[in-house]
């Protein structure tokens, strides 16, 4: 098969094949907070420990994190699907996008959301583009764990999906 000769439609379809866990990004503009639900993120490196999060290129949420130059990305536990949706919604309004949630802040004033399995606040270092995505990467400045043993949220084939 020539290369770029692959259906995007099945490209979709086989790679939503590949297990991914829910996260939520947030970073600040102006006086606002935004957030996106992200499932393209991952850990670089330890040493220095390092992460990377892919966001739409295009996306007030990719411009805004870019601009602050720091993020922070809460691990979603299965039982905040409500979450991932409510973040997941093309659109959202920034005013009020937290309400009724007590979250803590990072240093830097990003939210970290209630509940979650672990948080990692990002101070970027570097962004590439990718295709449609812009890869922003650097290091891990703070972070911290629920110490529950609640299972991920994850998304599989499309859907979400529980680990039991």
């Amino acid at each position: 098969m020539a290369p770029g000769s692959v259906d995007q439609e099945d490209y979709r379809r086989t790679s939503d094949l590949i297990a991914a866990g829910l996260a939520v990004m947030s970073t600040r503009q102006g006086g606002h907070d935004v957030l996106v639900t992200v499932d393209s993120y991952l850990d670089v490196s330890y040493d220095p420990p390092t992460m990377l999060v892919a966001l739409y290129g295009l996306s007030r949420a990719a411009e805004a994190a870019e601009e602050a130059g720091h993020l922070c990305l809460t691990v979603l536990a299965e039982d905040q699907q409500h979450l991932a949706d409510r973040f997941g919604t093309p659109g959202a309004p920034l005013l009020g996008a937290l309400s009724g949630l007590a979250v803590d802040r990072t240093g830097d004033g990003d939210a970290i959301l209630p509940g979650g399995l672990a948080h990692f606040a990002l101070r970027l270092e570097q962004a590439v583009d990718a295709a449609t995505h812009r890869l922003l990467i650097g290091p891990v400045v703070e972070m911290g764990e629920d110490g529950t043993a609640a299972d991920p949220a994850i998304r599989f084939a499309g859907e979400r999906r529980t680990l039991r």
